[in-house]
């Protein structure tokens, strides 16, 4: 554990909520801020927008494992059993929706072949 005081440790804590609220107001705003809600006309690409929450998601997820969760205190072969389950369940998440992807993209392209040889065949 720490070897901090009760009044560094507490210190610390409030520094972390406040870093989180903003980080938290910050992506709100920029979300609203790309859509167009707050400046008319004003839209982001959606790769940007994605990007940029995906990152500022990351780093209030650091913040909350290594300090409330006291991570960065632990050894370092526990922190890693911890991480490397997450970055796994990540990875097959990112596996499923592009397999799906492709199953949908084929599934589509099947149904799209067989409404053009019925209509082909009704034709003659």
């Amino acid at each position: 554990m720490s070897h901090l005081s009760y009044e560094q440790s507490k210190s610390l804590a409030t520094k972390t909520i406040i870093i989180l609220a903003v980080i938290t107001v910050a992506e709100v705003l920029f979300a609203l801020l790309g859509k167009g809600y707050i400046v008319e006309g004003l839209h982001f690409p959606l790769f940007l927008m994605g990007s940029v929450m995906i990152v500022m998601s990351i780093v209030k997820a650091y913040l909350i494992i290594y300090e409330f969760m006291h991570m960065k205190y632990e050894v370092p072969g526990l922190v890693k059993t911890v991480l490397l389950p997450t970055l796994l369940l990540v990875w097959a998440v990112i596996a499923f929706l592009s397999e799906g992807n492709y199953w949908n993209t084929s599934r589509s392209a099947v149904k799209n072949d067989v409404k053009i040889e019925l209509s082909d065949t009704s034709k003659k």
